[in-house]
């Protein structure tokens, strides 16, 4: 299956051109002897830090944390573990930041060293930890420890909210020219723990991509339910549906273009070559297109056939930036989920 005859004259598919950046670089699987670098700078790492504090504190006396397990204590009460009373439970949330940022500066140390990723003057930080304080410190604290090490780049958390930024990017996927006469587009973004979809409404008519907002979206916890690939996709499908109903309900104009962001390295048929572990099922099979299961499950919108176009989820969270990025030649994004999302671009202004 292929329907890169639909996008070619549009964007293609993990392109390294886009319209107002070059991707230098993305989903790169840096190693050293201890493994892959990203997972020293994942959730799953900041949770696994949480968890060898807390051992560490129960062999004296009680968890001020409590019972939960550390992958299950939410954001929000980490959070309020560090403003509390309880100066046990924040010591041992500050020591967890601590010893997060300092593996998050390596890891972009290491980034920082690799061919593509040189002259990185500023980088992005989005994924679900940056949707909290205790990761926006963790940033804060990472900067600093970069700074002190003489290395002269901006650490900056991605604006949108973590939730939004993934659909927020998808519109700078395809030139503007392709949304005037339109309210808004259809953005999806597949995550190892949830898949959203939204309504993602340029405020100017695709003139002005700089005003951004996402109007309504929906989300679906895969992980919870474990399902196939296939029911992942007619669940996809369902959402997409129902986010175009609102939108025909609501007066709300669709562009015929969905922009997709998932995980892995994307080729320009639309394929999926790897990086998908974290999905329900094998997305890297030859069998599966997804590109074109969206197409067939919703051919037209608006009474236009449906442009669909995917990307790295990491560069289109990242691309959410491009709006704050005018002002430096070459930056970086990093997204903190599942696993350590990456990608760097170059403003078309300075590759021409």
């Amino acid at each position: 299956m292929n329907d890169q005859s639909q996008t070619s004259v549009i964007a293609a598919h993990g392109a390294d051109q886009l319209p107002s950046v070059i991707v230098d670089s993305y989903n790169v699987e840096a190693k050293d002897g201890d493994g892959f670098l990203g997972d020293r700078a994942s959730n799953r790492a900041f949770r696994s830090i949480l968890d060898e504090w807390r051992k560490t504190v129960r062999k004296y006396g009680d968890d001020p944390l409590g019972e939960d397990s550390s992958a299950e204590i939410s954001k929000k009460k980490l959070d309020k573990a560090l403003v509390g009373e309880d100066i046990e439970a924040a010591g041992l949330v500050l020591g967890t930041v601590e010893e997060f940022a300092q593996a998050l500066a390596k890891v972009i140390g290491r980034f920082l060293k690799l061919k593509d990723w040189k002259g990185t003057e500023r980088i992005a930080i989005g994924g679900g930890l940056r949707g909290s304080r205790v990761g926006e410190l963790a940033i804060g604290r990472a900067s600093v420890i970069l700074k002190s090490e003489g290395l002269k780049v901006e650490l900056k958390p991605i604006r949108y909210d973590p939730d939004e930024a993934g659909l927020v990017g998808a519109v700078h996927l395809a030139p503007s020219w392709l949304f005037k006469g339109y309210d808004a587009i259809l953005g999806v973004d597949i995550g190892g723990t949830n898949i959203r979809a939204g309504i993602v409404q340029m405020n100017g008519r695709g003139s002005d991509l700089s005003r951004i907002e996402v109007v309504e979206s929906e989300l679906w916890r895969h992980r919870d339910e474990k399902p196939s690939r296939s029911e992942s996709v007619k669940k996809l499908i369902s959402m997409l549906e129902g986010l175009i109903a609102h939108a025909g309900k609501n007066k709300i104009s669709l562009a015929p273009f969905i922009g997709i962001g998932c995980p892995g390295l994307i080729n320009a048929d639309g394929s999926i070559e790897r990086g998908s572990q974290n999905l329900p099922g094998d997305w890297t099979s030859e069998k599966f297109h997804l590109p074109t299961l969206i197409r067939e499950g919703i051919p037209k919108i608006e009474g236009h056939e449906t442009v669909v176009v995917m990307h790295n989820d990491a560069v289109v969270q990242g691309l959410s930036e491009l709006p704050n990025m005018l002002d430096v030649k070459r930056w970086g994004v990093f997204t903190i989920g599942t696993g350590l999302g990456n990608a760097r671009f170059a403003n078309r202004a300075e590759k021409n």
